[in-house]
């Protein structure tokens, strides 16, 4: 499915993601939110580049890319810390803020295996259609990237590096209970 609002021209998507994702060192999100040459479920395909003039763009105003909560600009639970293109594509690492009560949530959503996406939320600046009608996206307008329960890229997902997942999950299960407690107790 893909999500259009009329008055921004924000576009997002939305598909069944296919692996787990995971926390790194305790609330650390990263990975690749989109994947240039991947076609997506919506048949869309992000070139490489399409987002170096936007970041470039808001680096130059002190701007960041916002992480949200399931596309919901009014549930930020994070910052990004680094939103880079690379080789590959679109690599996103941050925070979720642990003062933030939807943060605290989809740390343990994420850390049960129940949220396993990222998605992206963009405007399109260009674009044009291939001979089988997929959408061929070179220059994007990012304005946010979310975690999401079904992101339209299957493989735009958070996971840890070089890692036994269990084990990450079970440490940072362990440390999100310390963190709580550490938080009740001092407040």
């Amino acid at each position: 499915m893909i999500g259009y609002d009329r008055d921004t021209g924000l576009e997002r998507k939305f598909c069944r993601p296919d692996g787990p994702l995971a926390l790194a060192e305790g609330a650390v999100i990263e990975g690749y939110a989109s994947l240039f040459g991947a076609t997506d479920q919506g048949g869309d395909v992000v070139q490489a580049g399409a987002y170096g003039a936007c970041l470039k763009r808001m680096a130059a105003e002190g701007r960041r890319v916002k992480m949200l909560w399931q596309h919901d600009p009014a549930q930020p639970i994070g910052i990004w810390d680094e939103v880079r293109e690379d080789g590959r594509g679109l690599y996103v690492k941050g925070r979720l803020l642990p003062e933030v009560v939807r943060a605290r949530e989809a740390a343990a959503l994420v850390s049960a295996g129940a949220i396993d996406g990222l998605s992206i939320g963009y405007r399109t600046k260009r674009a044009e259609r291939d001979a089988s009608g997929r959408r061929l996206l070179a220059e994007l307008e990012l304005w946010e990237v979310s975690l999401v329960t079904f992101p339209m890229l299957a493989e735009a997902r958070v996971g840890a590096k070089g890692r036994d997942p269990a084990e990450v999950l079970l440490r940072e299960l362990a440390e999100a209970f310390s963190g709580a407690r550490r938080m009740l107790a001092e407040g």
